[in-house]
């Protein structure tokens, strides 16, 4: 059993608890219906239970930013693997070792980067769960490695977020000087063969150059 760390969870369980100990406390003992224990009633059928949603949602949204939860698909299980692997020299696997975001890479590097991010990427997510049941699976890893792709090109959007471009060590580099138009435009991507390679590379079948990594 894991350990309770986040105090989100906590008050989840807390109102869980209570609000349990309320319904069992009512219908057990059937005490009269006064003002009293209408109040009562009131927190164990209303507030209690909207306190486990509420915070039960909260703490289930940042779950999903894991990449532990990310790897749950067995289909999926390679990238995590790769980014867990401190000898791995993958674009993956190098954010995955990024003291900021490194257990939540999946997240940070495929979020939508908008105001309602989180929202709208995991609804976005809810797509890949669609597939993974009634596509993936039980589908063999190989057969992933022929079928999964990225559903459209990875934006640089994504990458700039933190690689912004401007700063004066990155435009001295003569690649990046002279490429520096076509990345912000998006037209030269930075997850790509010739420049800082493939994030996801031993998920690309032999002669196909994509951005692979998600379905």
């Amino acid at each position: 059993m894991h350990a309770v760390h986040s105090p989100i969870a906590l008050v989840a369980i807390v109102c869980a608890a209570l609000s349990a100990l309320i319904n069992a406390y009512y219908l057990l003992a059937g005490p009269q219906l006064v003002r009293s224990t209408k109040i009562v009633l009131l927190f164990g059928l209303g507030v209690f239970p909207i306190g486990v949603a509420a915070t039960g949602n909260i703490e289930g949204m940042e779950a999903t930013k894991e990449r532990e939860f990310c790897g749950t698909c067995h289909v999926m299980k390679l990238h995590a693997q790769d980014s867990d692997d401190p000898a791995s020299q993958t674009l993956a696997a190098r954010h995955g070792r990024n003291g900021l975001f490194g257990s939540e890479n999946c997240y940070a590097c495929h979020a939508d980067y908008g105001m309602y991010g989180t929202v709208l990427t995991k609804m976005g997510g809810m797509r890949h769960v669609y597939l993974y049941y009634t596509e993936y699976r039980t589908v063999s890893m190989d057969e992933a490695k022929r079928t999964i792709k990225i559903r459209k090109p990875y934006p640089n959007a994504n990458c700039t977020h933190c690689h912004s471009t401007q700063n004066e060590l990155w435009r001295k580099r003569p690649d990046h000087a002279s490429s520096a138009q076509d990345t912000r435009d998006g037209r030269m991507s930075c997850a790509s063969a010739g420049c800082h390679g493939l994030a996801h590379p031993f998920f690309v079948p032999p002669g196909e150059e994509r951005e692979g990594g998600a379905p």
